[in-house]
């Protein structure tokens, strides 16, 4: 018989709870996103009843059947590649965005904030690992890039997110991790009123708890919490 996504629920917040321990963290800083792209909104709903008040989805037309159905009883995260042409539809759907990289899409996001008299968390994201495959600012480009976010009065900075690599052995992916949040806290260490960047978005279901253990305050985690229905592709 398969667990319940209560069990799981529960399962995941123990492995999470043990990883904090072992870097000598509370655990009340980290907050689990289910990421519900491939599932119902059904499946959804019994996550929240299990406990979750973050859901993820990196789909537009994922995020407006779920919040129709849902609504504000969990805080809307949008974790995908966002389009510019898209963000009318997604600005005012969500709570935090987790893929700010470019300066076109924080001028469309701005206008669109201004349009509704909003405001936005946001997290910067850094492609680390370097891959072609991957979006996001390089390393070495992220001071300057939110240096110029500051422009954009409407958009509050609170952290950093990548994907590492995905790996069978999540150890490989301590370096990426240990790097971004060097990086975080350099950027947090400025002081920037826009960008106080006390945030790490990294960590999904095959390295959450390396992802812990070095810094991560949000995992976002699918397969292992909520599964792989394949409903929404």
């Amino acid at each position: 018989m398969n667990p319940t996504i209560e069990q799981q629920y529960v399962a995941l917040k123990e492995r999470m709870e043990r990883a904090a321990l072992r870097a000598g963290r509370g655990v009340d800083d980290v907050h689990i996103i289910a990421v519900t792209k491939y599932v119902s909104v059904q499946t959804a709903n019994e996550a929240i009843e299990a406990g979750v008040t973050h859901i993820g989805e990196n789909r537009l037309e994922g995020l407006l059947e779920k919040k129709a159905a849902i609504g504000n009883r969990v805080t809307w995260h949008f974790i995908g590649s966002l389009q510019s042409r898209k963000v009318k539809e997604v600005i005012g759907n969500i709570g935090v965005l987790h893929s700010l990289d470019r300066l076109s899409l924080a001028k469309e996001v701005q206008k669109r904030l201004v349009e509704q008299d909003g405001t936005l968390d946001c997290f910067v994201q850094v492609n680390v690992s370097g891959e072609a495959s991957k979006n996001g600012l390089a390393p070495d480009e992220v001071d300057s890039f939110i240096m110029a976010l500051a422009e954009y009065d409407r958009i509050r900075v609170i952290g950093l997110m990548t994907m590492a690599p995905y790996t069978e052995h999540a150890e490989e992916t301590r370096l990426h991790f240990k790097a971004l949040k060097q990086l975080q806290q350099r950027i947090a260490d400025k002081e920037y009123v826009h960008a106080p960047c006390t945030e790490l978005s990294m960590g999904m279901s095959n390295d959450f708890e390396v992802a812990v253990e070095e810094g991560a305050t949000y995992i976002r985690i699918g397969t292992i919490l909520v599964g792989n229905e394949q409903v929404s592709e």
